[in-house]
């Protein structure tokens, strides 16, 4: 198993129309990609989030599953017009 966590700080002008587009295209992918077990997203209310105002979870099968995850055409559709409104950072592990 891989546990991939995701925090994104937002970038000037994004909508909060956008930032739910974000969590419901996030949360599509799963069903959609071999090995992606679980997804867990939304706004983040923590005090101590250091400006990361949206966080997720995802669990993987294994590696491979990740790394698949990283090329699938749903995966890349979503960062094609998610890059520009974040400022992201990943932690991935097998706990």
């Amino acid at each position: 198993m891989v546990i991939h966590t995701f925090a994104f700080r937002w970038k000037p002008n994004v909508t909060d129309e956008q930032r739910q587009r974000v969590i419901a295209s996030i949360r599509s992918l799963q069903g959609r990609i071999p090995g992606l077990e679980g997804t867990w997203v939304g706004a983040n209310f923590s005090p101590r989030s250091h400006g990361y105002e949206l966080g997720g979870v995802m669990k993987f099968a294994d590696r491979a599953a990740l790394d698949a995850y990283a090329r699938h055409p749903a995966h890349q559709e979503l960062l094609a017009w998610l890059m520009p409104l974040i400022l992201p950072m990943e932690v991935d592990f097998e706990p």
